[in-house]
């Protein structure tokens, strides 16, 4: 079955001036126009293509990746509006439309959006949208307490920061549990914290101490090898370098060495700690 707005792996069976022919199962053979076709592509070729719809609404396919496929998330930037709508820069000739029923607030010309890419069930076009409750779910009963999981944060409240989860769900950074400031759009790692009954989703920047201690020390003895047997990182570095190079909080760092010292693995010195 080839998904439309994904990657799909399709057999080149015709080949012509302007580019190759791919066979497409029921949807049938689908374009993939000369400029994306590989050197040495022959018939039988099997390719890793993008399949989507061009300026003409026909399907099309590209050796180009797009930042965003159908039923993931991503924070893009808004080259255009007009009476249709936003259309965001995705990497592809065609731009991604955000129709206006879909912006969670006016989208403004060169600024970038978390959005989420969709099939519209009336057009079937691929759009994305802003309103990430609408497509993506606020609960779950799968996760389990200090899974790892992929996350995009898209929003504020009195509570915390609003995260995408694994481009599927929505959590909930609580504000004390977000040791560093967070910037909408920005991705990075995290954990689940728990769900509630409800189901919804709270979310962690790091594993509780206890079991991130053993993993951490392992870390701090890793990198303090690689560095000479010194770190400059102390007790008394600045939280955002200690979690740019451990991604931890300063709290947990500290916890770490402190591990260390008593397993006399480390020296504390004024500014730096060093291997024993």
């Amino acid at each position: 079955m080839v998904n439309i707005g994904q990657i799909n792996r399709l057999e080149v069976v015709k080949q012509v001036d302007f580019g190759v022919y791919l066979d497409a199962e029921d949807l049938g053979t689908i374009l993939l126009p000369k400029r994306y076709v590989p050197a040495n592509c022959a018939l039988g070729t099997w390719l890793d293509v993008f399949v989507y719809f061009d300026s003409e609404d026909c399907l099309i396919a590209t050796t180009l990746t797009p930042t965003v496929s159908v039923g993931e998330c991503a924070y893009l930037k808004v080259k255009q509006v007009n009476n249709v709508g936003a259309f965001m820069d995705w990497g592809l000739l065609k731009d991604l439309l955000v129709p206006f029923a879909e912006q969670h607030k006016p989208f403004e010309e060169g600024r970038s959006y978390v959005v989420t890419a969709y099939r519209d069930t009336y057009t079937d076009r691929i759009l994305a949208s802003s309103k990430l409750n609408r497509h993506l779910s606020e609960t779950a009963h799968h996760f389990q307490a200090n899974e790892p999981v992929d996350l995009i944060v898209f929003g504020r409240s009195d509570m915390g920061y609003k995260a995408v989860i694994n481009h599927r769900h929505i959590g909930l950074i609580f504000r004390d549990a977000a040791f560093k400031p967070l910037s909408y759009g920005q991705a990075l790692q995290g954990y689940i914290k728990g769900l509630r009954p409800d189901g919804k989703i709270d979310l962690s920047l790091q594993l509780p101490a206890g079991l991130a201690r053993p993993e951490l020390t392992r870390q701090i003895l890793d990198y303090m090898q690689a560095h000479g047997g010194v770190s400059l990182l102390s007790d008394k570095s600045p939280p955002e370098l200690i979690y740019e190079t451990f991604n931890v909080s300063k709290a947990n760092y500290k916890k770490a060495l402190g591990a260390l010292l008593k397993q006399q693995k480390i020296v504390m010195e004024p500014g730096q700690i060093r291997l024993r």
